[in-house]
């Protein structure tokens, strides 16, 4: 496994704090001299990014593709699918905080308290994925099919995915630290999400999914298509589809082994003197009563709907409000590419000049693009340009709440420095709520565009369900990131605020490091790590 590179790296010994080392191995000067800065290799810092592929690459794949699968590919009708969305949303929020509370009553074993929690659930969740992108043979109970594994697989996957963000905060005490492993972390899964949109894209864009130039005809002349070359190639994009999950589950395996083999959780040395952790009813009444933690989850909670909603209805706005059939899964590469390579220059932002000023500047760099999609005519060259510079924002979006997350746990260790356990709350709760409100917003979307008139594999769509796509993709997101940005306001954690939460934590960390444990807990530490 690989090992941070700090003063004491050399030894499995080196990982704890020298404050709860045995008294033979303890260094002379341990009291005298200030504790040197936990660093991180590099080697850490990417085996920790490359775990956040998984959860990007799979859900990049869901949020784009699965409603216009449902509609085109499954042929499940618009009511059903925006159950299915809602549903399998609503699931995977409520899912977030009921991980997040049994992670809370785990014990630290010899992997860890987080890892167990990836390792089992990485072989069902890649089983459960698969099966979402078959197509059954009995039509009638094809929503019911859908809906159970799609919950099944976001209940996996949050078994992956809040262990993992929770780990943000077991890599290294330090803040700075955290911050360069948290910008890994988001290129890494910027990345993901160009995999997933490049793998899932490229390979179902080569099928040519069969339309119907007129869906409001007979049933004769639909059972007519369906019977010729119609058939055949519904069947090859079905083909396309699961193709496509089987490849993106091979890479979650191949994350999730390199995860577990190359990073390593330590415990914070004032947390190693607690006899008991905080009740999760009790440490949930004080998350949510943290001020900093609920303005930030409310902005964030405004902006990422307004991404999510552009996600969710991109494929189909391009395939025919832009009259794009055949370029959507390449403007979505544009965009993500162009998110890749923005986040160095966002991390860069923010160290310079702040984390407040970066999300009221990454996330308000949005708006003017989309105006400009809600006004421009149909032109595929605008559409590249617009795209990449969309993927400014998507970048700024990917990497600024998870950068900001930390010190509101900081913030929070400070306030109530008796209360240690409670990360896995901060993360899974902020997860709980956006996911719960896309779920909303992809339901009630999915309902207007059935409420619209919207046609099963049709070749076009009346105007009504153009117009109802131009909104949700255009006017939609630019209220919900203004109204994002007003609540930005009152996030009160400034570098200011920061510098002086850090030193802080680093004086009450070398105060419980020189008070140090009785042997009994040391010896049992070292063995745990």
């Amino acid at each position: 496994m690989a090992k941070g590179e700090g003063a004491e790296s050399g030894s499995a010994a080196g990982l704890l704090p020298t404050g709860i080392l045995p008294a033979a191995e303890r260094p002379a000067q341990v009291k005298k001299e200030p504790k040197k800065k936990q660093q991180l290799s590099i080697c850490n810092k990417l085996c920790y990014a490359v775990g956040g592929a998984p959860y990007q690459v799979t859900g990049c794949a869901l949020g784009f593709f699965l409603q216009i699968y449902l509609l085109d590919v499954a042929q499940v009708d618009p009511f059903s699918a925006s159950i299915i969305l809602f549903v399998g949303r609503a699931w995977d929020a409520f899912t977030d905080p009921l991980v997040g509370f049994c992670i809370s009553k785990s014990s630290w074993t010899r992997l860890g308290r987080l890892m167990p929690w990836i390792i089992f659930s990485t072989p069902l969740a890649i089983i459960a994925y698969f099966l979402i992108w078959f197509v059954p043979d009995f039509p009638q109970g094809q929503a019911l099919w859908y809906l159970l594994f799609y919950c099944l697989f976001e209940t996996l996957v949050t078994c992956f995915h809040v262990p993992y963000s929770a780990l943000t905060m077991f890599i290294s005490t330090e803040q700075s630290e955290r911050d360069s492993a948290t910008a890994y972390r988001m290129t890494v899964e910027v990345l993901g999400t160009v995999l997933g949109t490049a793998i899932q894209g490229q390979i179902v864009g080569q099928a040519d999914t069969p339309c119907l130039q007129d869906p409001a005809d007979s049933a004769l002349a639909t059972e007519g298509a369906n019977r010729t070359q119609s058939t055949t190639s519904l069947r090859e994009t079905q083909n396309a589809y699961l193709l496509a999950a089987g490849v993106i589950a091979s890479i979650y395996v191949i994350c999730a082994v390199i995860l577990t083999l190359g990073v390593r959780e330590q415990r914070e040395p004032y947390e190693t003197q607690q006899t008991e952790p905080i009740s999760f009813f009790r440490g949930l009444r004080l998350v949510m009563g943290h001020g900093p933690y609920v303005k930030l989850i409310a902005g964030f909670l405004f902006t990422s709907l307004a991404f999510m909603l552009v996600e969710g209805n991109f494929a189909l706005f391009c395939t025919y409000t832009l009259g794009f059939r055949n370029e959507f899964q390449n403007l979505l590469l544009a965009i993500m590419l162009s998110a890749t390579f923005t986040i160095p220059i966002w991390q860069w932002f923010l160290t310079r000049f702040g984390k407040k000023t970066a999300v009221n500047i990454g996330i308000s760099s949005a708006v003017p693009f989309l105006i400009l999609v809600a006004f421009m005519e149909s032109n595929l060259i605008v559409t590249y340009v617009v795209a990449v510079a969309a993927g400014i924002s998507v970048a700024a979006a990917f990497l600024l709440p998870w950068s900001m997350l930390p010190d509101v746990i900081d913030d929070f260790h400070l306030k109530q420095p008796q209360s240690h356990g409670t990360e896995p709350i901060f993360f899974s709760f902020y997860v709980f709520f956006t996911k719960f409100a896309s779920g909303v917003s992809l339901g009630i979307s999915t309902l207007s565009l059935d409420f619209a008139g919207y046609q099963t594999r049709g070749c076009s769509q009346p105007a009504r369900v153009k117009f109802t796509l131009k909104m949700l993709v255009t006017i939609a997101p630019i209220v919900l990131i203004l109204l994002g940005l007003l609540l930005f306001k009152l996030y009160p954690i400034d570098e200011e605020k920061r510098r002086q939460n850090k030193k802080a934590l680093q004086a009450l960390r070398e105060e419980a490091s020189s008070s140090g444990c009785s042997d009994t807990d040391s010896t049992e530490l070292a063995s745990i790590l």
